[in-house]
């Protein structure tokens, strides 16, 4: 937005290209937003969300929309979750509509270049930073976009918050949200590769406190579970771990309901509708039309019923523990997979140190700061990247208003 301003912009980039962390979101299909008001934005950022209101109504999820759709061309689609994606499905064509509007505006790009080090003049404000092929660029105004410490592969190595504390300013714990979680279980490996849809998933603490629950996709792995509601999940098992310790002394308990859609009389009225067409054939192929394959001798060893007992010799109490087994089918977390395998940080440069209408530090003049670099984070759906949008576009104004009136010498 700095360049739209009006402003001079020198963009340095780390990578070979540009926009090499976008390409992998959204499984490749970069969910650029959530089409959803701003409360909507704030309450799925449960990191500090709050902080952005200002941000937000300056440049919220709509104005995103049209930017993208009507000044980049290029057009969008809302999918289930008010999740939105470009047309084509291709994260590539958001990286390259957006490298178009960069050259437009005749922005210069330098890739391969490290910034080692952001330099402050004898008062105390930015002067320029220096990369590490020893050259020192100029700018009264610096935007630290350098995202957290996920996904390192791809530039994301945490130097912006090396920056920050060299600067003065106070980074918060840092921990992966956003994360895949590790399960206790030994035959959690058994279900590798199984995806389960339309899941009601809970995770609860080991007083039966729930912490957080989510509808929708899950995946089985060979460490444990991944998929979209544990990615959620994940942020209230991290927050908890924070708090309460080590999670392999404090497990949390992942309960799932196979079967959400049902109630307990209907689901019950179901399996006794399957067991009245299989009464002749023994528990373990009586399962077929319920369950995926894989789980199925997993529910078995879990609600107790012998495997080769025949489906009419089952108990009124036996089909009740299958009834549990289906609604309440528990894997225990203990622990959660690094942080170069999140999906988002979460901590980061405090909010207290940064003018949430502008983005700028409160301490040193024309320090700049916007996306996973700040302490916010969120759900997965959309919103991390709203708050980035809108960070970097309260960032980029202010910058570009900082250097031109430094050139009107006001």
């Amino acid at each position: 937005m700095g360049a739209r301003a009006g402003a001079p912009l020198l963009l340095l980039e780390k990578n070979d290209r540009l926009g090499k962390k976008l390409l992998i979101t959204g499984k490749g299909r970069c969910n650029v937003t959530n089409d959803t008001d701003i409360d909507g934005i704030i309450a799925n950022l449960p990191g500090n969300g709050r902080f952005l209101y200002s941000a937000l109504r300056a440049f919220d999820a709509r104005q995103t929309m049209r930017f993208f759709e009507e000044e980049l061309r290029l057009p969008l689609k809302v999918e289930r979750g008010n999740r939105v994606f470009p047309q084509s499905d291709r994260a590539a064509d958001v990286v390259d509509a957006m490298v178009r509007e960069l050259k437009r505006l005749k922005v210069e790009v330098l890739t391969r270049r490290t910034v080692t080090s952001i330099e402050r003049d004898a008062g105390g404000a930015v002067r320029g930073v220096r990369t590490s092929d020893g050259q020192f660029h100029p700018g009264v105004a610096v935007i630290v976009a350098t995202g957290g410490s996920t996904y390192p592969g791809t530039g994301s190595s945490g130097d912006g918050f090396r920056f920050a504390s060299e600067l003065g300013h106070t980074v918060t714990t840092l921990r992966p949200s956003l994360v895949p979680l590790i399960t206790a279980e030994p035959w959690v490996k058994d279900l590798q590769g199984l995806t389960l849809k339309n899941v009601q998933v809970t995770l609860r603490d080991k007083a039966g406190k729930k912490l957080g629950d989510e509808f929708g996709e899950m995946l089985f792995t060979h460490f444990g579970v991944s998929g979209p509601v544990i990615l959620s999940l994940s942020k209230h098992a991290t927050n908890y771990w924070e708090k309460s310790g080590a999670p392999e002394e404090h497990p949390l308990y992942v309960k799932i309901n196979l079967k959400p859609a049902l109630t307990p009389e209907q689901l019950d009225a179901r399996i006794q509708r399957d067991f009245a067409q299989f009464q002749r054939k023994q528990f373990k192929n009586a399962l077929g039309d319920l369950l995926p394959k894989s789980l199925i001798p997993i529910v078995i060893a879990l609600s107790g019923i012998s495997e080769d007992k025949f489906v009419h010799q089952i108990t009124k109490a036996e089909r009740r523990n299958l009834l549990e087994t289906l609604t309440a089918f528990t894997v225990t977390a203990t622990g959660h997979r690094p942080m170069s395998e999140a999906i988002v940080t979460a901590g980061g440069v405090d909010i207290r140190e940064i003018d949430p209408k502008t983005m700028a530090s409160k301490q040193t003049p024309g320090l700049f700061f916007a996306g996973e670099v700040v302490d916010v984070d969120g759900y997965t759906g959309g919103f991390n990247l709203q708050a980035a949008w809108s960070m970097g576009c309260a960032a980029g104004r202010a910058a570009a208003k900082l250097v031109k009136d430094q050139r009107r010498g006001l």
